[in-house]
C-alpha cells in the first residue's frame, strides 16, 4: 500500500462512460463507510474529491476510465501501530477502461469454484487494501484455466468472485444474488438487482431476490452471471466443468447487460459530468 505505514488501507473503483462518471455518490458512500469501519480519519482534502475526480479526467482527456481513489493511514513506521501515523492521505489514479474480451460476452465465459476461504463477514463486507484472498482466488482461477473464480462461504453456497458479484437464475426462473452479509456490496450488483425488477413486471423472470445460492444451484442453473464495476455483466456458460443452462449466454443475460448499458449512458440521475 503506497504511503502506509502498516498496509492497512480502504479503496473504491469507479467507471467513466462516454466522459460521465457513474454512481460516483454511491462509490464515495460505501468508500467513507469502508473507512470509518477501519477508524481510519478522512485525510484533509477528502472533502474537494469530487473536484480533484472531475479535474483529472478532464486533464487526462480520457472519456472512458477507470477511477481508483485510495484512502492510507499515512507515513509511518510500517508496524502494526495505526496511531504513529501522522496523517491519513489520498491517491487517485485515473485509469485508461480496458474491456475484457469482447468474446467473453458473446460466447460466455467459464469459471470455478474457488478452494481459497473467503474473508469472515466483518472483513467482506470492507474495501480493504488487503487483497491476499482475492489475489489467490484469481491465481487458482487461471492455474485451473479459467477466466475467474467464484468463492463459496461455510454453508457451501456462493459468496463473491476475486473483484465480482455473482448471480444465478434458478430453473424456477429467480434471479438470487447471495446475502451482502457475507460478501462486498456490489454498487453495480445493487443496481443490477434494481434493474432486474422491469424483468419482473415484465414477466420475464418471476421474481429477485437476495437468497442462500447452493453450489448445487449454480450446477443447475438456467443461466449464471458475473457483476462488477469493471465487467459489467459477464455471462458464465460453464462452472466447474458443467454446462450452465444451453452453453451459451442467455435472454436474461441479455436484458440486464443493455439495461445496465442504457443506465450507465442516459440515466442522469446517477451521472455526474466532470
Amino acid at each position: 500500500m503506497a504511503g502506509g505505514c502498516n498496509g492497512d488501507g480502504v479503496f473504491d473503483v469507479i467507471r467513466c462512460v462516454e466522459g460521465k462518471i457513474y454512481q460516483l455518490e454511491a462509490h464515495l458512500q460505501r468508500l467513507e463507510g469502508s473507512a470509518k469501519a477501519i477508524a481510519l480519519p478522512m485525510p484533509t482534502r477528502y472533502n474537494q474529491v469530487r473536484e480533484i475526480v472531475k479535474a483529472l479526467i478532464v486533464k487526462c482527456g480520457v472519456k472512458d476510465c477507470i477511477i481508483r481513489i485510495i484512502l492510507s493511514r499515512g507515513p509511518g513506521g510500517f508496524s502494526t501501530n495505526p496511531f504513529e501515523c501522522p496523517s491519513s492521505q489520498m491517491y487517485i489514479n485515473i485509469i485508461r477502461y480496458q474491456s475484457p474480451p469482447e468474446k467473453y460476452y458473446q460466447e460466455g465465459i467459464s469459471t470455478v469454484t474457488s478452494q481459497v476461504p473467503i474473508k469472515n463477514a466483518y472483513f467482506a463486507r470492507i474495501k480493504s487494501c488487503n487483497y491476499l484472498p482475492n489475489v489467490l482466488m484469481k491465481m487458482e482461477a487461471l492455474k485451473r484455466g479459467c477466466p475467474y473464480a467464484v468463492g463459496v462461504d461455510d454453508e457451501d453456497d456462493l459468496a463473491e468472485g476475486s473483484t465480482e458479484n455473482v448471480v444465478v437464475l434458478t430453473q424456477d426462473d429467480i434471479l438470487k444474488f447471495p446475502h451482502f452479509a457475507r460478501t462486498l456490496a456490489g454498487i453495480t450488483a445493487k443496481r443490477v438487482f434494481e434493474l432486474a425488477e422491469l424483468l419482473v413486471r415484465e414477466k420475464q423472470i418471476a421474481g429477485v431476490r437476495f437468497d442462500p445460492i447452493p453450489l448445487d444451484d449454480a450446477h443447475s442453473a438456467k443461466e449464471m452471471m458475473l457483476l462488477g464495476t469493471s465487467i459489467n455483466v459477464l455471462p458464465i456458460v460453464s462452472h466447474d466443468g458443467r454446462q450452465v443452462g444451453q452453453g451459451i449466454p442467455g435472454p436474461v443475460y441479455s436484458e440486464l447487460s443493455d439495461l445496465l448499458q442504457q443506465d450507465m449512458k442516459e440515466n442522469a440521475d446517477l451521472l455526474t459530468e466532470p
